[in-house]
C-alpha cells in the first residue's frame, strides 16, 4: 500500500513543520502566555552605565525564583521610570532569563539662558527645578519651561516663548540652555463695566488697581495683566459699593480677554449693584452688668438716617471692643447684627457685646526671624503671655509689627493649647533689608540747588535701633547729621537718642551775612496714646555769624561773632491725620516750649503752637485750615541774636520773600528778625480732571501773618521798620507727586503788605531720592 504509506509520511511531515513555525513564532514574540508561567532563574540588567545593578534590581517586583508574572512585569516599568533616571526601559524573557534593558537619561552639565535681557539669570535660575549634576528629564524640563512663562506673565509679557535646548556632550553629559523669546510687554488695553448705574466707569476704574495703558504710566506697571491684582480689583470694588451704602452688590465676573494679535487685555467687570441703603435703627445691647448702653452708644461712629458703610460697622466694632476691654472686661466680643429692610432700604445694626470664650494666650511663638532679636517683636505685642486673647489686640499687634518697616510679611494665627482654654499665638515674619542708602537732587526758592546723600539703618543688629547719617549740600544751605534713636530706652515704651550736626547758611541776600552752627542734642520721646506723643531735648550748640558785609545794619553787624546756646525743651503733639502727604482728613495740634541759659551765652524763653484742620468737602476735595503762632523773650536784661529770631516769608507766608516782612532796616534794607510771630492758611486742594494716577492737583490758597518785636535794648534804633500790620496774600498753586520726587511751583500775591515788605509771586520746589 505505497500509496497510504506516503499520505502518513506527508501527514507526519506537516504536523512537524506546524510545530517549528509555532515554535519560531513564539521565539520571536518574546515570552507568551505560556512563559508567563515560567520559574525566573536569572535576572540580567543591560545598558547601565551610572545605576548600580543593586539599585535598578530593588526597583523590580520580579525576583528569581518567582514565576514570569506580566502585570509585575509591567508595575516594575513604572517603578523604574518613577526614579527619573531613565529614557527608556524593555523587560523581556530570553529563556527563563530575565532582561532589563535601560537607556539611561543624561546628567545636566550647565544650565543657561538665552535672551533674556528683563529678567536676570539669577531670578530665572531660582524659579526651575533643573540643576547642574542632577539626571535630565523631560517631565522636569517642560515644568521649567512653565514656570518661566509663568514669570514673564506676571510681568505683563504674555507674548513670550521659551524652547529648551540640548547640546549633547560626551560621558553621558548635556548642557540644557533655554531660548527665550520675551516679547513685549501685553498691557490692559480697556476696562470695561456692565451693569453700573450709580458711579460711571471712570469713578470704578479709580477704585481699583489695574489701569489702562497710557503714556504716562511708562514707570508703573499696573498697566500690565495681572490674574491675582484681578481678584484684588473684585475685592476693592466690593469694599466700595459696600461702603456707599450698596450691600446687596456683588461682582458677577471679571472676565480677561487676550486680543487677536496677543497685544493686549480687555478686562470686562459685570457686576450687579443692588439697591442703596441708609442706616436704619442703630443700637448697642450687653449683658454685661455695670456697663452704661448710653455710653457705648456714643462710641458709635455712625447714626441713623446716614448712608450705609460697611468700614464705619467694623470701626465701631473695634472702638466697642477696645473700650469694653479697657474697662476690665477681658474676654468681649462684639458681633453687629443686621438685618435688611427691603421695603424701606434701611438697615438695622444691632452691636450685641457680650462675653466671649474664655481663652487665654499660653504662649507666642516667634519663627522666620533671623536677624530681628525676638524682644524686639513681642514688644510690639498688645498681650502677653497669660492674658485673656483678645482679636483686637492681636490685629493691632500685627499691624504695629507692619509698621516697623522691618518685615516683608507679617502672618499672626492661633493654634490650639495645651487645655481647652489656652491658644497659642504663632507669628511668622519674612524679614526684609533695613538699610537705605539714598542719593537726592532737587531745586527750591529757599535753598537753591540741593544735593544729598544719606545712609540709614532701620533696625540695626537686629536691635530695631535706628542710625542715621545725612549730607545735605545747596547753594544756600548745608547740614551734615549724625543721628542714633533707641525705640525703647531701658526697655520701656520710651525713645531715646542723639543727634550730632553741622549747618551752614548763607543769608547774603536776606541780611547780609552767613551763619554755621555746630552742636549736638539729647532726646526722648513717649506716646500717652496712639495720637499723643511727648518729646523733651537738650541742645548745645555754638553758631558763629561771619562774613557780614561792611554795608550790612548796624544790627547786624554788633551780632558778629560765636554764641553758644544751652536749651532746654519740650513738645507735646496730638496728630490724628491720615497720611503725611496729601492728607485728606484729621487734624495736628502741636505745642514746643524751651528756655536758654543754664550755661552758653544767651538767655531766652521762647514757646510756638501749630495748628492744622483737614477736611474733605467732596471726592478728592480737600480743605485745610491752619495757623501758627510764637514768641521769644530774653530775660536778665539779655538781648537776642539774629540767629534766635523769627524769619517769616517764604513757604511760612506765600508772596513774600524769606524774611520777607517784620523789622527791617530802613538803610541797608537787611531783615533783622521778630520776637512774636503768627501765621494763618486757608487751602483747597481740588483735582484738575486728568487721571489720579498722574499725581497733579490743584492748589488755591490764602495766608495772613505779621512778625513784629526786636531782639532787645541794642537793637533799637531810629533807622529800624517795625509794625504789627497783618500781611494778606492769596494765589494759586499746582502739585504734582512725580516718579522724580514732589515738585510744587506757586504763584502768589499779595493784597495787604507794609511798603518795606519784600515780596515774590512765584515759589518753586522740586526734590527727589534715588
Amino acid at each position: 500500500m505505497p500509496g497510504v504509506s506516503l499520505t502518513i509520511r506527508w501527514a507526519v511531515w506537516a504536523v512537524v513543520a506546524v510545530l517549528v513555525f509555532a515554535a519560531t513564532a513564539h521565539a520571536q514574540r518574546g515570552p507568551g502566555p505560556a512563559a508567563a508561567g515560567g520559574v525566573i532563574t536569572s535576572v540580567q540588567i543591560q545598558g547601565n552605565v551610572r545605576a548600580e545593578p543593586e539599585s535598578i534590581r530593588s526597583h523590580l517586583q520580579l525576583k528569581e525564583g518567582q514565576p514570569f508574572d506580566p502585570a509585575a512585569a509591567d508595575r516594575s516599568l513604572k517603578a523604574l521610570f518613577g526614579t527619573g533616571l531613565f529614557s527608556d526601559v524593555v523587560i523581556e524573557m530570553q529563556g527563563s532569563t530575565l532582561v532589563v534593558k535601560v537607556i539611561e537619561n543624561p546628567i545636566i552639565n550647565r544650565v543657561a539662558f538665552e535672551g533674556n535681557r528683563k529678567i536676570e539669570d539669577d531670578k530665572l535660575r531660582d524659579e526651575i527645578q533643573s540643576r547642574p549634576r542632577q539626571v535630565f528629564t523631560r517631565a522636569r524640563v517642560q515644568a521649567d519651561v512653565e514656570r518661566i512663562l509663568t514669570i514673564y506673565r506676571r510681568s505683563g509679557r504674555y507674548n513670550a516663548s521659551v524652547e529648551p535646548k540640548i547640546i549633547k556632550l560626551e560621558q553621558g553629559r548635556v548642557d540644557l540652555v533655554f531660548e527665550i523669546n520675551e516679547g513685549d510687554v501685553t498691557t490692559v488695553q480697556r476696562i470695561s463695566f456692565v451693569g453700573n448705574e450709580a458711579f460711571s466707569d471712570g469713578t470704578l476704574r479709580e477704585k481699583i488697581r489695574t489701569s489702562e495703558s497710557a503714556w504716562y504710566r511708562f514707570l508703573s506697571s499696573a498697566d500690565r495683566y495681572d490674574p491675582d491684582r484681578l481678584n484684588l480689583d473684585r475685592e476693592l470694588l466690593r469694599k466700595f459699593y459696600l461702603s456707599e451704602g450698596y450691600a446687596d452688590f456683588r461682582v458677577v465676573s471679571a472676565v480677561a480677554e487676550l486680543a487677536p494679535d496677543r497685544e493686549g487685555f480687555f478686562i470686562t467687570f459685570t457686576i450687579s449693584e443692588g439697591v442703596r441703603y441708609k442706616f436704619g435703627t442703630v443700637e448697642v445691647s450687653t449683658r454685661f452688668q455695670g456697663l452704661d448702653v448710653d455710653v457705648l452708644q456714643s462710641y458709635l461712629t455712625m447714626s441713623s438716617g446716614e448712608w450705609y458703610d460697611a468700614d464705619e460697622v467694623e470701626k465701631s466694632v473695634t472702638a466697642l471692643t477696645d473700650l469694653v476691654g479697657s474697662l476690665g472686661y477681658a474676654f468681649v466680643e462684639v458681633r453687629p447684627n443686621i438685618r435688611r429692610n427691603k421695603d424701606t432700604l434701611t438697615i438695622d445694626v444691632t452691636f450685641d457685646v457680650q462675653e466671649g470664650p474664655r481663652v487665654y494666650v499660653e504662649r507666642i511663638n516667634i519663627s522666620g526671624n533671623t536677624r530681628t532679636l525676638d524682644k524686639v517683636i513681642r514688644r510690639e505685642f498688645r498681650l502677653a503671655e497669660g492674658d485673656a486673647f483678645s482679636t483686637a489686640k492681636v490685629r493691632r499687634s500685627q499691624q504695629r509689627l507692619r509698621n516697623l518697616g522691618f518685615f516683608e510679611k507679617v502672618d499672626i494665627s492661633a493654634s490650639p493649647g495645651s487645655a481647652p482654654d489656652r491658644t497659642n499665638i504663632e507669628v511668622e515674619v519674612v524679614e526684609q533689608s533695613t538699610g537705605d542708602i539714598s542719593f537726592g537732587a532737587g531745586y527750591s526758592t529757599t535753598s537753591g540747588i540741593l544735593g544729598d546723600i544719606g545712609i540709614k539703618e532701620r533696625n540695626l543688629l537686629g536691635k530695631g535701633q535706628e542710625l542715621r547719617f545725612g549730607i545735605s549740600v545747596g547753594t544756600l544751605s548745608t547740614l551734615i547729621d549724625l543721628s542714633f534713636t533707641e525705640p525703647y530706652f531701658l526697655d520701656r515704651p520710651m525713645s531715646a537718642g542723639i543727634d550730632v550736626f553741622r549747618t551752614s547758611n548763607d543769608r547774603q541776600q536776606v541780611a547780609s551775612y552767613s551763619d554755621r552752627s555746630i552742636g549736638f542734642a539729647l532726646r526722648a520721646g513717649w506716646a500717652y496714646s496712639e495720637h499723643t506723643r511727648q518729646t523733651v531735648r537738650y541742645t548745645l550748640r555754638q553758631t558763629d555769624i561771619f562774613n557780614v558785609q561792611p554795608w550790612a545794619s548796624t544790627v547786624v553787624q554788633a551780632n558778629a561773632g560765636t554764641s553758644v546756646v544751652s536749651e532746654v525743651g519740650e513738645t507735646i503733639a496730638w496728630d490724628t491725620r491720615d497720611t503725611r502727604l496729601n492728607t485728606t482728613k484729621g487734624f495736628l495740634l502741636r505745642n514746643s516750649m524751651a528756655v536758654a541759659g543754664l550755661i552758653g551765652t544767651e538767655q531766652y524763653y521762647r514757646t510756638t503752637a501749630d495748628a492744622v484742620y483737614y477736611q474733605s468737602l467732596f471726592e478728592d476735595v480737600i480743605i485745610s485750615v491752619g495757623g501758627s503762632a510764637g514768641l521769644v523773650v530774653p530775660y536778665n536784661n539779655s538781648s537776642l541774636r539774629l540767629n534766635n529770631l523769627f524769619f517769616i516769608g517764604g513757604d511760612t507766608l506765600r508772596g513774600f520773600r524769606v524774611g520777607g516782612i517784620g523789622p527791617r532796616d530802613s538803610v541797608t534794607t537787611d531783615a533783622l528778625g521778630g520776637t512774636y510771630f503768627y501765621t494763618g492758611t486757608t487751602e483747597l486742594s481740588f483735582p484738575l480732571g486728568l487721571p489720579k494716577e498722574i499725581g497733579l492737583l490743584g492748589k488755591a490758597f490764602m495766608d495772613v501773618g505779621s512778625l513784629w518785636g526786636l531782639g532787645g535794648p541794642a537793637v533799637y534804633s531810629s533807622t529800624v521798620l517795625t509794625s504789627t500790620t497783618m500781611r494778606v496774600s492769596t494765589g494759586l498753586g499746582i502739585q504734582w507727586v512725580s516718579p522724580f520726587g514732589p515738585i510744587r511751583i506757586d504763584y502768589a500775591f499779595p493784597l495787604v503788605q507794609d511798603p518795606w515788605d519784600k515780596t515774590e509771586n512765584i515759589r518753586f520746589g522740586f526734590g527727589t531720592r534715588f
